[in-house]
């Protein structure tokens, strides 16, 4: 049982440019925070400040235009891959009722001629926002190139390949989402919240420090956590497909966004970073997490996605 009770924060620094003992620290706490508590919390990540204090103002611009304006940027049956999906579309899986969020997607570009292409919608870009399209494209290589090094990082602990992630992820259908939680309505269902108690899909998540607080995370001991981060810091966390391939030795983080305080009813904002497979990689339980045997069968990665996006609502 886990006995730590605050986000392990790490420097991101310590692998890309440390000595050889602070390589392995960094790789070993790493690997302890992700598999015992969860979380961990990541400075000198190299992402300038100015850059996500930029695409959270975008954000709130585009998130500030009528709801109608907002609904042309719907991409019909994509499970909400690109473009907007609009408030209360989305649910956690199994929970009866909608989650009180709206938000946008950027992805990677299909590239013609590439066999991954057939999986990808081409991004949409709100015209009324014009530094839309090349800030958050920026943003998104930049934190691509960060989740990349963590993955890097957790294959020495895994017992893998150096470019074993490179490989399964390389090319994948990541995508950026720009969240909004508006002001919670008057009569709403009282059981809905703003995220409700989840897990991501992918394998990795790295969340930009939102614009107020309220997420939480349950630790390996089943207590919620407050996580509160500095602007600096970038949180990530463990998804589905992540413990799936460890046959849960890192498991998939449990985690939501509760409702505010009245006193504190105003929007949130948030960045959420998905790092995803490739779509035709196959997801299998690594040699060094089978242990007893393995949990889950072999599964391409683009069937996992689209079961568990029905799941959660976004696709029929």
């Amino acid at each position: 049982m886990s006995q730590m009770r605050q986000v392990p924060e790490l420097s991101l620094k310590d692998f890309t440019q440390g000595n050889e003992k602070q390589r392995k620290q960094f790789i070993d706490d790493l690997f302890v925070g992700m598999k015992d508590f969860g979380f961990i919390n990541l400075r000198d990540h190299g992402i300038d400040s100015n850059l996500l204090k930029k695409a959270y103002e975008l954000s709130e611009k585009l998130f500030n235009l009528p709801t109608e304006s907002k609904e042309n940027y719907i991409l019909k049956d994509s499970g909400g891959a690109r473009g907007y999906t609009a408030f209360g579309k989305e649910h956690a899986k199994d929970s009866p009722v909608m989650d009180l969020k709206e938000f946008w997607h950027v992805g990677r570009d299909p590239i013609e001629g590439d066999p991954s292409a057939k999986y990808f919608s081409k991004n949409i870009w709100p015209k009324e926002v014009p530094e839309f399209k090349e800030l958050y494209l920026h943003l998104y290589s930049e934190l691509d190139k960060c989740a990349f090094t963590l993955l890097k990082a957790l294959t020495y602990p895994l017992e893998l390949a150096e470019n074993y992630f490179d490989k399964l992820a390389g090319g994948g259908n990541s995508v950026l989402r720009m969240l909004h939680y508006p002001p919670i309505p008057e009569g709403v269902d009282p059981r809905c919240v703003r995220a409700a108690a989840h897990e991501d899909i992918n394998l990795i998540t790295l969340l930009v420090c939102a614009s107020s607080s309220g997420l939480q995370l349950k630790d390996r001991d089943g207590k919620w956590l407050d996580v509160e981060t500095a602007s600096h810091l970038i949180t990530v966390d463990a998804g589905d497909m992540l413990a799936r391939i460890t046959n849960d030795v890192i498991p998939s983080t449990t985690h939501r966004v509760v409702n505010p305080e009245n006193t504190e009813n105003k929007s949130r904002y948030s960045m959420p970073y998905f790092m995803h497979a490739h779509p035709e990689s196959v997801l299998e339980c690594v040699p060094s997490c089978r242990g007893a045997g393995e949990k889950y069968p072999p599964i391409r990665e683009h069937d996992f996605l689209m079961q568990r996006l029905r799941e959660i609502g976004l696709l029929k």
